[in-house]
């Protein structure tokens, strides 16, 4: 049986791959009977070539692709164009559809966000909500210490205005006491005792 897939070629920790019709039987790296088309992952982003009228060719006689050139050939548009064939579509339709399906593609692939940048987003996000929270509480501390400054500031002078009222009442107090202390002033007049005791 005749299978699409990949053969690996390249360097350590650089490949790239040859998409290639083999026997099933064949090694990975074995014999081929046909070349059709080279896939490169590691390039940025990652680069398909496919020789889209051999690679129908060889679908519509049985070859079975693997998973991974499965995926390929459809993100490149070959099953679709396969479709479209089957509904007897001409060439210039045919054209014309798999043109403006890869410009939608296209334009979803640029709109969505990799889910790299989607964690960057998420820290980011993470990050500003705890600079906030941290902020809010700062300012609520802060809030907080000004309204204990102020109520220490007014105890204190309650304190300092009823300290001050005491000192003033105890210098007002001895005056008081030395005239309740004070003889009484003698009069003219004798004490009522001492004029009937006469």
């Amino acid at each position: 049986m005749v299978r699409i897939r990949l053969q690996r070629h390249g360097r350590k920790r650089a490949p790239f791959y040859h998409i290639v019709a083999a026997d099933s039987r064949k090694k990975r790296d074995g014999r081929v009977i046909e070349r059709l088309g080279r896939y490169n992952p590691v390039a940025t982003p990652a680069t398909v070539a496919v020789d889209t009228e051999r690679v129908m060719y060889w679908i519509k006689t049985g070859a079975q692709p693997s998973e991974t050139v499965e995926r390929l050939l459809r993100n490149e548009g070959i099953y679709y164009r396969l479709h479209l064939e089957r509904w007897k579509k001409s060439p210039e339709e045919i054209e014309a559809a798999v043109s403006s399906w890869k410009e939608e593609k296209a334009a979803k692939a640029g709109s969505t966000v990799s889910n790299k940048e989607a964690k960057k987003a998420a820290i980011a996000a993470e990050e500003e909500a705890f600079q906030a929270e941290q902020k809010k509480r700062a300012e609520e501390e802060a809030k907080k210490a000004e309204e204990a400054r102020i109520a220490k500031e007014k105890a204190d002078a309650e304190a300092k205005a009823a300290a001050e009222a005491a000192k003033a009442e105890a210098e007002a107090a001895p005056d008081t006491a030395a005239e309740a202390d004070a003889p009484a002033e003698e009069t003219g007049d004798a004490p009522a005792e001492e004029t009937k005791s006469e």
